[in-house]
């Protein structure tokens, strides 16, 4: 079921930032620039023009792949599975990876922290979701439990496509940046 639920998500992410809902794309390029360690205040990286397309390749390959997956489990050639528990070291690293990030977009200036404080009902539902279901995630794969690590991935994909499409069309997000730095899409 986790490729399944892949599928779904990788084509629901690439139609929304790749056709920039809402202000997705900015959004998701100031989620990208505040969540990573060590990224300072410079220049990001990439371009919100960079991440529509290779959004768009999601959206391309998506619903394919999403096809190919759902004939395959009617044909009974893939079927429910259990994972074997991940590697101690794969599983505290990505403990410290989660932890990290979690504290860093939870901090006062925080990514997270802001998108709490200036959000409404729904936005603040899905932030209420996302962060245990980033633990539970951690958890469940070192555990090896398939179906609830593909649970709380589905959940924690689907609030962060919440909170990505829940900007308006006409206001930028806060991320910090310049508006020349917003307007290269």
């Amino acid at each position: 079921m986790f490729p399944l639920a892949w599928e779904v998500f990788a084509t629901a992410f690439g139609w929304i930032v790749a056709t920039d809902f809402r202000g997705a794309a900015h959004r998701f390029h100031a989620y990208s620039h505040a969540a990573t360690p060590f990224s300072g205040a410079g220049e990001p990286p990439l371009s919100v023009g960079f991440i529509r397309v290779l959004a768009g390749v999601f959206a391309l390959i998506g619903p394919v792949a999403l096809v190919s997956g759902l004939l395959g489990v009617w044909r009974s050639r893939a079927g429910p599975g259990d994972l074997p528990p991940a590697p101690v070291w794969f599983v505290a690293a990505e403990a410290a990876v989660v932890g990290v990030v979690l504290l860093r977009t939870w901090r006062r200036s925080g990514v997270l922290r802001r998108e709490w404080d200036a959000g409404n009902v729904l936005e603040r539902a899905a932030l209420a979701v996302l962060t245990p279901s980033a633990v539970a995630f951690t958890v469940t794969l070192g555990f090896g439990w398939d179906m609830w690590m593909t649970a709380s991935w589905l959940a924690g994909g689907v609030c962060g496509l919440v909170l990505l499409s829940s900007g308006r069309p006409d206001t930028p997000p806060e991320s910090g940046f310049t508006s020349a730095d917003q307007s290269d899409s």
